[in-house]
């Protein structure tokens, strides 16, 4: 196998939202940094169940909805 051919796998302090934290493994920055979270799973809508607004511009939407209506019930 060729030196260097995989990039340096270490571990990295993760810090979420709410401050806690965690050590993981990855190829990111050097031994021993610091990625702090913007968005996590404590956060994000897709996680935490929040709604979201489905814009339907230019009637896209409701063509859709009525090409489909008989495939989901």
């Amino acid at each position: 196998m060729k030196k260097d051919t995989h990039p340096d796998y270490h571990e990295i302090k993760i810090v979420m939202t709410d401050g806690s934290h965690y050590m993981t493994r990855s190829t990111y920055g050097k031994e021993g940094d610091t990625i702090t979270l913007d968005v996590d799973p404590l956060t994000h809508p897709a996680w935490t169940g929040g709604t979201g607004q489905l814009l339907d511009r230019g009637g896209r939407v409701s063509r859709f909805k009525e090409k489909f209506k008989g495939i989901m019930g």
